[in-house]
């Protein structure tokens, strides 16, 4: 039945419902009722005030009315909830004894498998916020968390001394709001942060002790993951961080001003040829300066134009050489 799930009964169930009918009604009355004998519905009522569904009114014979079902069993169903709560806290309490304890048995153990959203959010979140010197990470979707959701750690983190180095792919700069929300909040914060039209993977790395990385980029991998720890396989992945990092492009805050003497684009224009360095796409430019799409796509061509330049790469190096990108 419907309320086993809260530890109710089959009987129990059948004397409440009764009784949800049936206000103020003596053992005998419930009994008859539900075709069960008056012993047996006295011992369920009685169970049924301890648990807070009904209540006895005094007086001989003692009558019962049930209590609010919307609040009674939704009551219930809290608990329940705090308690598979409590559960599910002791069993990634477990796992990560059960890892640790296989770790220590097995030192030259180097990747260890998390599966669950929930083990992987607790993973990169100790992961971070045990790195004491520098955060180094690959943005891209699909993501676990929703972007942006630890910014405020970061801030943290950083205030402290951590340095915090980010390559976000194109599609997660073009992320609806990342780069007005997150991003640039974050570089202004003291993130280095730098942009690649695409990126292989999805990865943290916490100083130079372990590495988390998505166990697939398709649909549903973000599901199962892999920390790597102190190997070869983590030297391989600190590698290419480096190597993408050397050919990103930085991102700069669009609200920082020029050092480009005379030559000194406005702050429009400023801030469309850093968008385009970083790799924003049309609707995503329109979305971070609030400028409609014909606008943004009429601004980009007068900009190619001023530049000199026939592709975005162009117009971003001929920036880059008049002083325009800092």
């Amino acid at each position: 039945m419907e309320f086993d799930v809260i530890g109710l009964g089959e009987e129990t169930q059948l004397v409440y419902t009764a009784l949800v009918g049936l206000p103020r009604s003596t053992a005998a009355e419930l009994a008859e009722a539900c075709g069960t004998g008056t012993g047996s519905a006295a011992r369920t009522l009685t169970e049924l005030v301890r648990r807070g569904l009904a209540v006895r009114t005094t007086g001989r014979p003692a009558r019962y009315t049930a209590g609010a079902p919307d609040v009674t069993v939704a009551e219930l169903i809290q608990e329940g909830q705090r308690q598979l709560d409590s559960a599910r806290a002791l069993a990634q309490r477990l796992a990560e004894r059960h890892r640790e304890a296989l770790r220590i048995g097995d030192p030259d153990i180097a990747v260890e498998l998390l599966t669950g959203h929930e083990n992987i959010s607790a993973a990169v979140r100790r992961l971070t916020d045990d790195a004491r010197h520098q955060v180094r990470a690959f943005d891209r979707p699909p993501y676990v968390d929703r972007p942006g959701s630890n910014l405020e750690e970061q801030r943290r983190r950083q205030r402290s001394g951590v340095l915090h180095r980010v390559v976000y792919d194109r599609a997660a700069v073009a992320w609806p709001g990342r780069l007005r929300d997150d991003i640039l909040p974050s570089v202004r914060a003291g993130e280095q942060a730098r942009t690649r039209s695409e990126l292989p993977l999805k990865m943290v790395i916490a100083d130079d002790r372990a590495a988390i990385i998505p166990f697939s980029l398709a649909p549903g991998g973000t599901s199962a993951a892999h920390l790597v720890h102190r190997s070869p396989m983590l030297a391989a992945l600190q590698a290419l961080f480096e190597a993408e990092w050397d050919r990103a492009v930085p991102v700069l805050d669009t609200a920082s001003p020029p050092d480009a003497g005379a030559n000194a684009p406005d702050a429009d224009t400023l801030a469309l040829v850093r968008l385009l360095a970083a790799g924003c796409t049309d609707a995503a430019v329109a979305r971070t300066q609030g400028w409609s799409q014909r606008t943004t796509q009429r601004r980009i061509q007068r900009l190619l134009s001023e530049l000199g330049a026939t592709t975005r790469f162009q117009a971003a190096a001929q920036a880059a050489l008049r002083g325009w990108l800092g």
